[in-house]
């Protein structure tokens, strides 16, 4: 692949032409490397998702992103790991916008915590994997660039393509990578310099602005209890999702969980 403007974008992207995993590839790279270094490829053949799930695409159809972000405070010290949480969130919201400059005449949203939705059909999710010594995150993206209806992973997905992208080939791959390197650049370094305060920082107010998921009926499927079902009525300082109980009118913030939004006649 040739990306030109991806590589404008940020210090250090390393380009592969295939790869099981680009987390993998960058928590293995990552001691070496500082904040934002950056791995991709277009053919990704072992990449994971949320709860382990497999997610593979055609060579070319899609791209696997990893991003090493280290942050640290104004004054040096190291971000506290009860912040990290947002870190996902503010990545869920970087691509959301990357996806709308791509597709402005759509409905893009994003479903908390890390799916983006086009027209409520899946064209990206993120995955954050912490690093060992608890002071970075290796912060994965997959997008559906160029998928056919037939090479879809499941029915409520969709690719750029098929959704009405103008660019195509190397040119869309490259338009959509640098877009979000901007976009997740510029929330992640607000957040971190404003102290990691969300609201401040604005990361808040766009996430909920940007979030399907407040205001419908959803099931959350949580381990080891019954499953939640209710309504998402807002998302807390932390992150997490509040959902009120159908049964009990008992607000439950969800840090953690498979979210499933709910359709009633």
């Amino acid at each position: 692949m040739e990306l030109p403007l991806s590589a404008a974008a940020v210090d250090h992207l390393e380009i592969l032409p295939e790869a099981g995993s680009t987390n993998d590839e960058l928590v293995a790279r990552a001691g070496g490397l500082g904040d934002f270094a950056v791995v991709v490829t277009g053919s990704q053949t072992a990449g994971r998702g949320r709860l382990g799930r497999v997610w593979v695409a055609p060579p070319g159809a899609s791209l696997a992103i990893s991003v090493l972000l280290r942050p640290v405070l104004p004054g040096g010290q190291p971000l506290e790991l009860r912040h990290f949480g947002w870190l996902p969130l503010i990545a869920g919201v970087a691509m959301t916008r990357t996806v709308q400059a791509m597709l402005p005449e759509r409905n893009v949203g994003l479903k908390w915590p890390n799916d983006v939705q086009v027209d409520g059909l899946k064209i990206s999710g993120l995955l954050a994997e912490l690093l060992p010594a608890g002071d970075a995150v290796v912060m994965g993206a997959g997008l559906n660039l160029s998928l056919t209806r037939e090479q879809l992973p499941t029915p409520v997905s969709t690719s750029l393509d098929l959704s009405g992208a103008t660019l195509s080939g190397d040119e869309l791959a490259d338009a959509a990578l640098s877009r979000y390197l901007l976009e997740l650049r510029e929330l992640y370094t607000g957040f971190v310099r404003l102290g990691a305060d969300p609201v401040g920082s604005g990361v808040a107010q766009q996430l909920t602005e940007l979030c399907t998921t407040i205001g419908r009926q959803v099931k959350v499927e949580l381990p080891g209890v019954a499953d939640l079902v209710g309504t998402a009525v807002g998302i807390d300082g932390s992150g997490r999702l509040q959902v009120r109980g159908s049964l009990d009118g008992l607000v439950t913030a969800v840090a953690a969980g498979d979210v499933t939004h709910l359709r009633y006649e």
